[in-house]
């Protein structure tokens, strides 16, 4: 590599970087985004050294320690077999958190693909793929997931799986609705007469500048997708005893709720506490890309 080419990586590199940290840095000027982020980092920070933070084994047994309430020894009591609730609570969020990214990954491709292709080409393939999302729009998201569970078996990967490939409308649309804006813009007409292919500028051209919404759709969408495996797991067609799950940490707590308050509480508050995280980082994120709310 000779010196001109070392120069312009440096450039690239630090341009990338003052970017990031310019980002970072709007993200932290308003309190709700300050928040959400913040919020969203310490529940993955839990997530990631969940066994260094955790006191205990989550799935330990010790009928000697039913029912506890909270105390020093066990921060949020104890459950029905023994077992200790923060610890739980803690690598619950693992779960909650796997669950939420992945399904979005898989939802987010899922649409990218399908929308660039619609919006790129229209005529007869938009019509096909919009009749598609319509379809798919018209079964309500939960009942579609546990029709499809019941003919599978009720597991983590499952449920990751089946949320991703029932949550990829939205994405699909918004990708759409950029490309049919930025395909008749000056710099893509420029690239046709250059004589670029249509793979070119779907992915260097058009897509790049297409991201910014879907990112803001894709941080909205961990929350949902936390909220839809809880309620799945709480129905107990989700995550299956006994890993521990925010949402069968709430059946558990239904089922001594009247002598065990904090069964059903801390996973609530957790569940709460990190969706609305993921939300308000969401609207921060839309706050900063939305060029009718960027301050100059």
């Amino acid at each position: 590599m000779n010196k001109k080419q070392l120069k312009n990586y440096n450039i690239r590199d630090n341009k990338k970087i003052f970017f990031q940290t310019r980002l970072i840095a709007k993200l932290l000027k308003s309190n709700l985004s300050r928040w959400g982020f913040f919020i969203t980092l310490a529940v993955i920070f839990i997530a990631l050294f969940a066994p260094f933070i955790s006191p205990y084994n989550p799935e330990e047994i010790n009928t000697a320690n039913i029912l506890l309430p909270p105390s020093f020894e066990h921060f949020m009591g104890t459950d029905a077999l023994g077992r200790d609730c923060f610890s739980r609570l803690i690598f619950g969020a693992r779960i909650s958190l796997l669950v939420g990214f992945v399904a979005v990954g898989i939802s987010t491709i899922i649409g990218i693909i399908l929308g660039s292709i619609s919006g790129f080409y229209g005529k007869l393939t938009d019509a096909i793929i919009m009749r598609l999302v319509d379809i798919m729009l018209c079964f309500p998201t939960i009942f579609l997931i546990m029709a499809v569970i019941a003919f599978l078996e009720p597991n983590i990967y499952n449920i990751m799986a089946i949320i991703g490939l029932t949550s990829w409308m939205g994405v699909a649309r918004l990708v759409r609705a950029e490309f049919l804006t930025l395909k008749t813009r000056d710099f893509v007409l420029a690239s046709r007469i250059a004589g670029a292919s249509d793979k070119r500028i779907i992915f260097s051209h058009i897509l790049p500048n297409s991201l910014s919404p879907v990112i803001v759709t894709a941080t909205l969408g961990i929350g949902s997708a936390i909220l839809t495996e809880s309620a799945l797991s709480f129905l107990g067609i989700g995550v299956q005893p006994p890993t521990p799950s925010w949402g069968n940490m709430l059946t558990e707590g239904k089922d001594n709720i009247e002598i065990a308050w904090w069964l059903s509480f801390y996973p609530g508050i957790a569940i709460l506490i990190t969706v609305l995280g993921f939300n308000l980082l969401g609207e921060g994120l839309r706050d900063i890309f939305d060029p009718r709310t960027r301050k100059k």
